[in-house]
């Protein structure tokens, strides 16, 4: 693939991570990830919240007074429950902090780490060249730092390709957007333009 679109689609690949949001992303993977290896943690939460919810339901059905010794057998188990609940909450909290640590990384060497390892492989190469003369002096800053002069660089490729993404984003942006009702002092401004043309005839 030349180096021309393969730049573009760095660029592009880590506009789309960044619309769509690293966190969701995060969210969809963890799900996927803890769906894929069926996370036993998961299991066990479920069960135990199973177990205390209906220990709890029979807790309530209990009488205090008439039954003591069975509500208090009851309560002790829903409270030992609640409290391995907690740790195997801890336990699921540390695992995702853990996941999204090395999510983070990945995502971030797969587009700012490899952007910079392309644009160093490829310091020296010419993306593409311009016609003799068009940018006149001001060529060698598209050449910037090591290319050929006379052609465009990487770096600068890459600047041109992210500002063009992100000026087609605000355009569909805006023409995706619903009209905006004009503003009160807009409104109040027509109506002085109105009744100066009435008075005008």
């Amino acid at each position: 693939m030349p180096i021309l679109i393969t730049i573009f689609l760095l660029v592009l690949m880590t506009q789309v991570i960044s619309w769509i949001g690293q966190s969701v992303l995060l969210e969809l993977a963890y799900t996927l990830h803890l769906w894929l290896t069926r996370s036993p943690l998961l299991a066990r939460q479920r069960a135990l919240k199973s177990e205390i919810l209906s220990t709890k339901s029979e807790l309530l059905k209990t009488s205090a007074q008439d039954q003591f010794a069975k509500w208090a057998k009851l309560r002790r188990s829903v409270d030992k429950g609640l409290a391995d609940l907690e740790k195997l909450n801890t336990q699921i909290t540390s695992a995702k902090s853990s996941y999204a640590l090395k999510f983070n990384t990945f995502i971030w060497l797969l587009t700012t780490g490899l952007q910079f390892v392309v644009g160093w492989w490829y310091r020296r190469a010419a993306v593409f060249y311009l016609p003799e003369g068009w940018f006149g002096p001001l060529g060698w800053w598209l050449a910037f730092p090591f290319a050929p002069r006379g052609s465009v660089s990487v770096g600068v490729w890459q600047m041109a390709c992210r500002r063009v993404i992100k000026v087609g984003e605000r355009v569909v942006k805006d023409f995706l957007a619903p009209p905006s009702a004009p503003a009160q002092g807009d409104v109040a401004v027509e109506e002085k333009i109105k009744v100066a043309e009435k008075k005008e005839m």
